[in-house]
């Protein structure tokens, strides 16, 4: 597969997000408000439109083991490309800019996807400081299961002591900043649980590094799937 120091794909173009508007619904996003308690974050519902979601559904990555991988590790086809693209665009980042009063200009994005969760997935945790916003889109038609529900809390020790609950529906999406306040954790969840991750981060080292990070695990457990890692927390 190809590869970006930027974290994204080098198969789509950067900046190249024309039909963004008919992947991502940014009316949604401008309207939706911001909750500053525990910390800030949106929470925008149907972010995806309709009729974009059986084809993203067709061309998401065949992904059978837990973990997070890069997207430029994976193959996938057309309309997933597009979603990749409008992700990483500069309109989905004019809106985010908007909606937190920041200025992302400069800074890299990582990508990073996943399809399935384990029993060492969703332990509470803040994200790294080098990150600045957290952007989690979900890809799974139907959610019915208690697990799996990512909680936005108000501490680091108690899952249940939680602002609210996210089901990890297909076209939800979730942003917050990235602060040492935002905890966040999930019951364990075994099976198939779809979602991308956009981060904004504060410099192009940490785009290796993460991306360094998140190529290890996955070449380990293709070598040997039972092999234990580092665990990396599941949004």
């Amino acid at each position: 597969m190809s590869s970006s120091l930027d974290g994204v794909d080098s198969r789509v173009e950067p900046g190249h997000d024309e039909g963004s508007r008919d992947i991502l619904d940014l009316d949604r996003l401008r309207a939706a408000p911001l909750v500053r308690d525990p910390f800030d974050f949106v929470i925008v519902e149907e972010f995806l439109r309709r009729e974009a979601l059986m084809p993203l559904a067709a061309d998401f990555p065949d992904i059978r083991r837990h973990g997070s991988y890069p997207v430029d590790t994976l193959a996938y086809g057309p309309a997933f490309a597009r979603l990749v693209a409008a992700l990483t665009g500069t309109e989905l980042r004019h809106a985010i800019e908007e909606k937190f009063g920041i200025d992302l200009s400069g800074r890299p994005t990582l990508l990073t996807v996943r399809g399935r969760s384990d029993a060492k997935d969703g332990h509470i945790h803040t994200d790294s400081a080098s990150k600045i916003i957290t952007l989690l889109l979900y890809m799974n038609p139907v959610w019915e299961s208690a697990e799996g529900r990512l909680r936005l809390l108000r501490g680091p020790d108690d899952l249940e002591d939680y602002a609210v609950e996210v089901a990890p529906s297909a076209g939800t999406m979730l942003a917050f900043r990235c602060t040492e306040r935002s905890f966040h954790g999930h019951r364990a969840h075994i099976g198939q649980r779809r979602s991308l991750q956009l981060n904004w981060v504060t410099e192009p080292a940490v785009v290796r590094r993460e991306l360094g990070r998140h190529r290890w695990s996955a070449r380990l457990k293709a070598l040997n799937p039972f092999a234990r890692t580092a665990p990396v927390a599941s949004l």
